[in-house]
C-alpha cells in the first residue's frame, strides 16, 4: 500500500538560498542555446575594443608627425592624410562593431528572458494546491517581475560594460608593459586590483541592504494587493485607515533599509574615486617625467593620457556595474528559488492516459491528511457505478471538498487508493485526468476578461455557436443577451461585476462545454435562488445522465433521487444509502431532512452541525 507524506510536499511559499554561481549556473544554459550568436557578438566585441584601443594609438602618430624635431622638421608642411583616414576609420569601426554586437545579441538576451519566464510560470501550475494555498500572490509576482528584469539587466551589464571594459584593461595594460617603462602597466594593474578588491568587498557588505528591501517590497506589494482584491471587504468594516496603516507600516521600513542601503553607496564611491585619482596621477606624474628626460615623445605623453582617460570612465562606471550585477543577482535569486520547489504531485515514470470506458470512480479504503498531525479522512470507502450519481452530505470540516481535491488529484492519498475504471490515478498522467473531470464549484472565481472568454475556457478554441449552447444548456444565454456588450462583456477581477447566481452559470456553462466523463457538483446551486435552483437542478439532472457524478450538497432536496448517498462526519461515513432508506434508518440524514423540511429557509447552512455534533476546521 502507497503512501505519501504531506511533510514531503512544497514548502509554503518561502524561497531557499541560492549563490551568485548557482544562479548564473542556472542561466547560462538559456543562453548557450544560441552559442552562435554568442560567439558572434563576443567576436564583434573584441572587434569594437581594438578598435577602440587603436585610436590613441593613430593619436599618437598624429601627434608626432606633426611636432617639429630633429627628426622632423617640416612636420606641418605635409598632411597626413592616411593618418587622418585611419583615424576616422577606427572612430567608425568601434561604433559599427559595437551596434552589431548589440544586433546579433538582441535576441538571446530577450528570448533567454521569454523562456525562464516561460517555464517559471508553467513551474508554478504544476506545484501542489498546497503550495498555493500558502504563498502569497502580490509578492510571488514581483519576484517574477523583478527576477525576470534582472536577467535582462545582467546580461547587458556583462556583455555591454564588463566584458568590453576587461578587454580593453588587458589591451592597454599588455601595451604599456612592452612599450614602456614598466612602472605604467605595475602602476595600471595595481589600481585595478586595489579597485575591484575594494569594490568587491564592500558591495558585499551592500548586498544584505538589497536583500532586505526586496524582501520588505515584496511584503508591502503583498499586503497592497491582497487588500485591493478584498475590497468589498475593507468597505464592509470600514478599515480603509487601517489597511493604509499597514500599507505605510510596510513602506517605513522599506524606507529605512533604502536609506541605509544609499548610505553605504557613498562610502562605495568615496573610495572608488580615492583610488582612480591616486592612479591617473601616478600615470601622469611618470609620463611626464618621461618627456622631461627625452625618453618619450608627446605623442607618447598624449597616448597615455589617452589610455587613462579610455580607462577612467569605464573603470569608474565598474563599480556601478558592479553593484548593478549584484543586485541583478539578488532579484534573479528569488526568482530561480521559485524553480527550486520541488513539485509534490508529479507524473510517475510510467504514467500512461486514462482510458474511460465508463468512468467507474472507486475510493478504497483511503487515508489523508493535509498535515501530518491533522487527518482530514479515515478508511473512506466507497464506489460510484459508472454513470450513476452518488452525493456526499456532511458539517463543515468533514472532507466533503477534500474528495474532490483527491479525485482531481491536487494531492495524493496517505493510504489506500482511487482509481477510475480500475486504474490508479498516481498511475496515470495529470492531464489525461483533468480533462476527464468537471466541477462546478461553491465559489466560482472567474477571469477578468469576457464572459465569452470565461465560457470557452472550459474548452479553449471552441466555436461560437458551442459556446451559445452551452450558455442556453445553463439558463444564461438570455441573460447575456440583454447586456450592452453581450458576449463581450467584462466580469471584472474574479468575476466581481456578476452576481453569485450568474457566476454560478458561467461556471456550469463552462463545464458542459468541456463535455467531461466525471461530472462534480460542489453544492452547484448554493448561489441560486429557488426558482432558479430548481430550472438548474432539472437541467443539471440531464448533463448527468450516463455520467458518473459526485454532488457535494447541503440542500438534501437536490440530491433526493441520487443513487447513493454519503453521509461523512469527521472524515470517516457514518451512513450510506438511498434516500429512502437514510430515512428509515432515522439517522443524521433523517434528522437533518426533517430539520430542512420544517425550515427549508435555512437549507443552505450547514445543517448536520448539530445532528453530528460540534464543527471541524474547514477541510
Amino acid at each position: 500500500m502507497r503512501r505519501h507524506s504531506a511533510s514531503s510536499a512544497e514548502p509554503a511559499a518561502n524561497q531557499s538560498t541560492r549563490n551568485d554561481w548557482a544562479t548564473l549556473k542556472t542561466l547560462v544554459p538559456y543562453l548557450w542555446a544560441y552559442k552562435w550568436r554568442v560567439l558572434l557578438a563576443l567576436t564583434f566585441l573584441v572587434g569594437a575594443k581594438v578598435a577602440n584601443v587603436g585610436v590613441p594609438l593613430i593619436l599618437k602618430k598624429l601627434i608626432d608627425h606633426m611636432t617639429i624635431g630633429p627628426n622632423n622638421p617640416q612636420a606641418l608642411l605635409v598632411l597626413p592624410l592616411g593618418i587622418l583616414v585611419a583615424y576616422g576609420a577606427l572612430r567608425l569601426c568601434t561604433t559599427l562593431f559595437t551596434e552589431l554586437r548589440e544586433f546579433v545579441f538582441a535576441k538571446v538576451t530577450q528570448r533567454a528572458v521569454r523562456n525562464i519566464a516561460l517555464q517559471v510560470f508553467r513551474h508554478l501550475h504544476s506545484l501542489s494546491l498546497r503550495f498555493h494555498l500558502n504563498r502569497q500572490t502580490g509578492g510571488m509576482t514581483r519576484d517574477m517581475e523583478r527576477g525576470t528584469r534582472g536577467i535582462a539587466s545582467l546580461v547587458s551589464y556583462t556583455l555591454y560594460s564588463i566584458l568590453p571594459t576587461l578587454i580593453e584593461i588587458t589591451l592597454v595594460i599588455g601595451y604599456l608593459a612592452l612599450h614602456y617603462d614598466i612602472w605604467f602597466s605595475v602602476i595600471t594593474a595595481a589600481a585595478l586590483v586595489v579597485y575591484i578588491s575594494f569594490t568587491v568587498m564592500v558591495t558585499e557588505w551592500r548586498t544584505h541592504f538589497r536583500r532586505t528591501m526586496n524582501d520588505l517590497d515584496s511584503k508591502a506589494n503583498t499586503k497592497a494587493i491582497d487588500s485591493l482584491i478584498n475590497y468589498e471587504t475593507v468597505k464592509y468594516f470600514g478599515n480603509e485607515d487601517y489597511e493604509a496603516r499597514r500599507y505605510d507600516a510596510g513602506l517605513q521600513h522599506y524606507e529605512t533599509a533604502a536609506v541605509k542601503s544609499q548610505t553605504s553607496l557613498s562610502v562605495l564611491n568615496t573610495g572608488q574615486s580615492m583610488i582612480i585619482a591616486v592612479a591617473v596621477t601616478l600615470i601622469l606624474w611618470r609620463a611626464t617625467q618621461g618627456v622631461i628626460d627625452g625618453v618619450m615623445t608627446l605623442g607618447d605623453l598624449v597616448l597615455v593620457n589617452a589610455f587613462m582617460i579610455q580607462l577612467y570612465i569605464p573603470l569608474n562606471f565598474l563599480g556601478v556595474i558592479y553593484r548593478e550585477i549584484k543586485q541583478s543577482l539578488a532579484d534573479m535569486e528569488r526568482l530561480f528559488s521559485l524553480l527550486d520547489q520541488q513539485r509534490e504531485i508529479a507524473d510517475a515514470p510510467h504514467a500512461k492516459p486514462l482510458i474511460a470506458s465508463g468512468a467507474e470512480v472507486k475510493f478504497s479504503h483511503v487515508d489523508f491528511s493535509y498535515e501530518t498531525k491533522r487527518q482530514i479522512l479515515f478508511d473512506v470507502d466507497f464506489t460510484i457505478p459508472a454513470g450513476t450519481a452518488t452525493a456526499v452530505v456532511g458539517h463543515s470540516g468533514s472532507g466533503k471538498s477534500t474528495l474532490s481535491r483527491l479525485l482531481f488529484r491536487f494531492y495524493d492519498v496517505d493510504a489506500g487508493s482511487i482509481t477510475i475504471d480500475g486504474q490508479d490515478l498516481r498511475d496515470l498522467t495529470q492531464a489525461s485526468l483533468r480533462s476527464a473531470i468537471g466541477i462546478v464549484p461553491q465559489d466560482t472565481v472567474l477571469f477578468n476578461d469576457t464572459i465569452e472568454y470565461n465560457i470557452a475556457y472550459g474548452k479553449p478554441g471552441a466555436a461560437r455557436d458551442e459556446i451559445i449552447a452551452a450558455a442556453q444548456a445553463a439558463y444564461i444565454h438570455d441573460f447575456i443577451e440583454t447586456l450592452p456588450d453581450g458576449y463581450a462583456t467584462m466580469v471584472g477581477e474574479r468575476g466581481l461585476k456578476l452576481s453569485g447566481g450568474e457566476k454560478q452559470r458561467v461556471a456550469i456553462a463552462r463545464t458542459l462545454l468541456k463535455n467531461p466523463a466525471i461530472l462534480i457538483f460542489d453544492e452547484a446551486t448554493s448561489a441560486l435562488d429557488s426558482k432558479a435552483e430548481q430550472a438548474i437542478q432539472a437541467q443539471l439532472k440531464d448533463i448527468a445522465q450516463d455520467r458518473t457524478t459526485l454532488v457535494i450538497a447541503h440542500r438534501l432536496s437536490t440530491i433526493a433521487d441520487a443513487a447513493q448517498i454519503l453521509v461523512l462526519d469527521h472524515g470517516r461515513i457514518v451512513e450510506r444509502g438511498t434516500h429512502p432508506q437514510l430515512l428509515a434508518a432515522d439517522g443524521a440524514y433523517a434528522q437533518m431532512w426533517t430539520r430542512q423540511q420544517a425550515r427549508p429557509d435555512e437549507a443552505a447552512a450547514s445543517p448536520l452541525d448539530d445532528a453530528l455534533g460540534e464543527n471541524a476546521a474547514v477541510a
